[in-house]
């Protein structure tokens, strides 16, 4: 009777370490690299499909286990962002492309539906260190009248999207929307506008690969 409760107490302990074991390697913190394409517009009355732009993004992400199935994901990448825009006013007509590069932080909360796929969302914050625009048709000179100081800084919106994980390979595919307009508030002969009057729109297909 003594030894099978020994044996009973011994595959009771066992169970339990091994239980704790696998659960605490489910749940550590993963560091790594992502990187991919993006697709990017203005959303404003004047763009459309046509107007998109193909840049890339590129950064570090950590990924922290709050539970099983719920994870903190902290970003910090280069990402490439602007548009073709066609604008017609009273100023001037044409059209004008805007690339615009930002040093980019979103927070994502990812929640896994399955053991490989999940579904992420979460706020992002962005700085931008260039922007460069150049003139496709008008009369008005944007290379030399338009440069980084006249665009806004700073670029927030959120982010939403799907992952596919495997055990150090991730893929997945992202759309940022953006809350912030691009361009800063001008005057001209007393009147005030805003150019360009449109905020960052982009669709993202990323690669990431986990250190461990």
């Amino acid at each position: 009777m003594k030894n099978s409760r020994k044996i009973i107490l011994a595959s009771l302990l066992l169970t339990f370490i091994s239980y704790t074991n696998s659960n605490a390697q489910s749940n550590v913190a993963k560091f790594g690299v992502k990187g991919g394409v993006n697709f990017s517009n203005l959303y404003t009355d004047n763009a459309d499909d046509e107007n998109v732009l193909t840049g890339f993004n590129i950064g570090l992400y950590a990924k922290v286990p709050v539970t099983n199935s719920i994870s903190i994901q902290p970003e910090v990448y280069y990402t490439g962002k602007g548009a073709e825009v066609v604008y017609n006013n009273v100023f001037a007509s044409g059209t004008a492309k805007f690339k615009l590069n930002y040093i980019e932080v979103p927070v994502m909360l990812v929640a896994n539906v399955t053991k490989n796929f999940n579904v992420q969302v979460g706020p992002y914050a962005g700085y931008l260190i260039s922007g460069k625009t150049t003139n496709e048709s008008g009369t008005y000179n944007f290379q030399d009248n338009i440069n980084t100081d006249d665009f806004n800084k700073i670029d927030a919106g959120v982010a939403a999207g799907l992952g596919f994980d495997l055990e150090t390979v991730s893929f997945g595919v992202r759309y940022n929307y953006g809350l912030t307009k691009v361009g800063k508030e001008r005057n001209y002969s007393g009147t005030n506008y805003t150019f360009p009057d449109g905020k960052n729109s982009v669709l993202s297909f990323y690669g990431a690969f986990s250190f461990n």
